[in-house]
């Protein structure tokens, strides 16, 4: 067992450096009225000495954690399983890496998670919480409201009442699916169906009524309920062949359940985009280039949704902060979507 050289403090940088201890503090925690020169000072024997601030005594000045919570309220099976969550995590992580705050991750397996997760956002160890993947009867919006927590969530929030102060970003989910169908009807198809996502999450929602916008008089066999899974997509088209063997498109509200179709359309005999044109929503990429044929898809940019999240919460937390008084609540965001033509549709 060896023996660890002691940690560098606060008074042995305010004497390398030739300053008080005080003035180390204050340049450390980011406060203001510090001349530049000692400022220099300050950081040379920062670096010199290899001194980490201690973070415990570092919030109780700042009265910030520098940490934030993202709760996404699906099982970890599902969150690991869909390169959707890896995507929005990963803009996530680099608007957070950028200001220096760490990312922690809170996953809902079941209905005991949720007060567990309440718990902890309540208990004072992040400065604000991301939350995204709700469904409509989920409990943690009120729960992380009780909690007091700053929080910006990823999708149109789906539940009734107040909603002036809820912030989130999202994408233009019924446009985009309206193009998605219009781009169908063009190609000159005329049974057109829709696998939809779990309608009880407002993108899912969403994407059917842009459908729906489209497609006024459509045959309600041709729109089969799904899950957002390759799986869920295999299940919804087999019900679609039952039900309406002469469909000629199929508008999928994500790349995975459209992945899941292309499966079962070769299986039956049936060619992409001769028979049946494909079309899915996310542009998942390499997923939308690799499936046989590619993928025509919506394109959102799930990353920048993340990045986005991130920056409107550090944004609204810097507005909140002692020193500059309670500003006025970020405003929500809403990023528009594209067509990506290949060679399914």
């Amino acid at each position: 067992m060896t023996d660890t050289a002691p940690r560098p403090t606060l008074e042995a940088v305010a004497a390398r450096a030739g300053v008080s201890r005080a003035t180390v503090s204050r340049v450390v925690n980011g406060g203001d009225g510090v001349r530049d020169i000692l400022v220099e000072r300050v950081r040379k024997a920062v670096d010199e000495l290899g001194y980490v601030p201690n973070q415990a005594a570092r919030s109780l000045v700042t009265r910030r954690h520098d940490a934030v919570a993202v709760v996404v309220a699906e099982p970890e099976t599902r969150v690991f399983a869909d390169p959707f969550f890896a995507l929005q995590l990963r803009g996530i992580s680099k608007e957070l890496t950028a200001h220096d705050n760490q990312l922690v991750l809170l996953l809902t397996e079941g209905r005991d998670d949720h007060a567990r997760v309440a718990r902890y956002l309540a208990g004072g160890h992040v400065d604000g919480a991301l939350v995204f993947s709700l469904h409509l009867d989920d409990p943690l919006p009120e729960l992380i409201q009780r909690a007091g927590v700053p929080t910006v969530f990823g999708g149109r929030p789906g539940w009734s009442g107040d909603r002036r102060e809820v912030v989130y970003v999202d994408s233009d989910n019924r446009g985009g699916a309206r193009d998605a169908v219009r781009h169908l009807a063009g190609l000159g198809r005329t049974r057109i169906a829709h696998i939809t996502g779990a309608l009880d999450q407002t993108s899912a929602a969403d994407r059917l009524d842009g459908y729906r916008d489209v497609m006024v008089d459509a045959d309600p066999r041709l729109i089969a309920e799904a899950d957002f899974t390759p799986a869920g997509g295999e299940r919804a088209m087999r019900e679609l062949l039952e039900r309406c063997p002469d469909v000629d498109a199929v508008f999928a509200a994500n790349d995975l359940m459209a992945s899941g179709a292309l499966r079962v359309l070769r299986e039956s005999g049936r060619r992409v985009p001769d028979d049946v044109a494909v079309l899915g929503f996310d542009d998942m990429r390499p997923l939308a280039e690799q499936t046989d044929p590619p993928l025509t898809t919506v394109r959102q940019d799930i990353e920048e949704m993340g990045r986005l999240m991130a920056r409107l919460l550090l944004r609204g937390l810097d507005r909140a902060a002692p020193r500059d008084g309670v500003g006025a609540t970020p405003s929500s965001v809403v990023l528009p979507t594209t067509l990506v033509r290949r060679g399914s549709a």
